[in-house]
């Protein structure tokens, strides 16, 4: 680990002001499923959850479909999905026989898992010295035609697991170190997430869990996993209803992402970490630079200094480049990265709106 605190200055370097000291804690907190797991409550909210995935609206696409009952057949040998590669461009989606039409998730019973890993490119008070365990899931209910990760994301690059596979993969992140189970793209999962992480610390998971989302979550989603996910970390990609209809094709994700990072904040508080500053609680929002966006990202640092907290921790990503749908020349005005002037431009808005807990990477 580099040994800087998540809290630094303004610059993102050097020692960290008094006021952003104080969210280092003494002593890091028990991770919150596990006070669940004692009262029973934990069993409950799988129950709960499972039994929505008869009438599906996990998500905000409210698809209402039956995904409860949406498995392969026994017989059927299971062999991970390759996209289907079409020369000159993206790949092409491939769902399973058994997916019901109608899912936007493309998602059946079970969850569909791409990888699983100690991950080191993640943010430093993720990262630690030995790796966020991070498992990604295949399929997303988003459909971001930008997406850097599109083979796992939108062609569905996985092979489908059982609840007792997804804990042991957890168990497995824990044995080899990391400081976290990090979630990534878990919103059309919630139940089978609830499922596996009940098994888990039934077998001793003790991690803190990083609910790793794009913010299009439904309110009850986020109400099942109160009090069961540590760490929220959410994106806020667009606040344009235009933009978002565009590029994600979902012109209510800016309503969606404010009632998501509004109730994320309420649950578990601004980000707080360890005297190693890893993070143990809290919110952690990114947002990535898109090129042209800048006012529209104004618009997002206002929202969380004025509407959620000014001590809320943001990460200001420059990592964009031309990904997906984007590389085959549909979207023009996305085939190129942000100019260093956008992106010190988006900071300089969240400057003066108040925030000041950055991670500049």
């Amino acid at each position: 680990m580099t040994g800087r605190s998540p809290a630094r200055d303004e610059d993102g370097r050097g020692e960290a002001p008094a006021a952003a000291r104080c969210f280092v804690v003494d002593e890091a907190p028990e991770p919150a499923y596990l006070a669940l797991l004692r009262s029973g409550e934990l069993e409950r909210r799988v129950q709960q959850a499972l039994a929505e995935l008869a009438d599906c609206r996990v998500c905000p696409r409210d698809c209402r479909v039956d995904r409860l009952h949406a498995l392969p057949p026994e017989a059927a040998p299971r062999t991970p999905i390759e996209p289907m590669r079409v020369r000159g461009g993206a790949a092409q989606r491939v769902v399973p026989a058994h997916i019901p039409k109608g899912t936007s998730c493309f998602t059946g019973r079970l969850a569909r898992v791409a990888s699983a890993f100690p991950h080191h490119g993640e943010e430093d008070c993720l990262r630690g010295s030995r790796g966020s365990g991070t498992i990604f899931f295949s399929f997303c209910n988003l459909r971001c035609v930008f997406c850097q990760n599109w083979d796992l994301s939108q062609a569905g690059e996985g092979i489908e697991v059982a609840p007792e596979e997804l804990a042991a993969l957890m168990l497995k992140l824990q044995q080899q170190g990391c400081h976290n189970i990090n979630f990534v793209t878990p919103e059309h999962v919630v139940p089978q997430v609830l499922e596996a992480v009940l098994l888990a610390a039934e077998a001793g998971l003790h991690l803190p869990l990083v609910y790793n989302t794009s913010a299009y979550d439904s309110l009850r989603s986020l109400e099942l996993l109160d009090g069961v996910v540590d760490i929220y970390m959410p994106d806020f990609k667009y606040w344009s209803p235009e933009l978002a209809r565009r590029y994600l094709k979902a012109a209510d994700y800016p309503d969606i992402a404010r009632r998501a990072i509004r109730e994320m904040h309420r649950q578990v508080g601004p980000l707080r970490v360890d005297g190693q500053g890893v993070a143990v609680r809290g919110v952690l929002v990114r947002h990535l630079v898109m090129p042209g966006c800048a006012d529209d990202a104004r618009e997002i640092m206002r929202f969380l200094a004025r509407e959620v907290s000014p001590d809320t921790y943001v990460n200001i990503m420059d990592q964009y480049r031309p990904a997906g749908a984007v590389e085959d020349g549909k979207f023009p005005e996305l085939c190129r990265r942000p100019t260093q002037g956008e992106v010190e431009r988006v900071v300089e808005c969240a400057r003066g709106e108040g925030l000041c807990r950055f991670d500049r990477r």
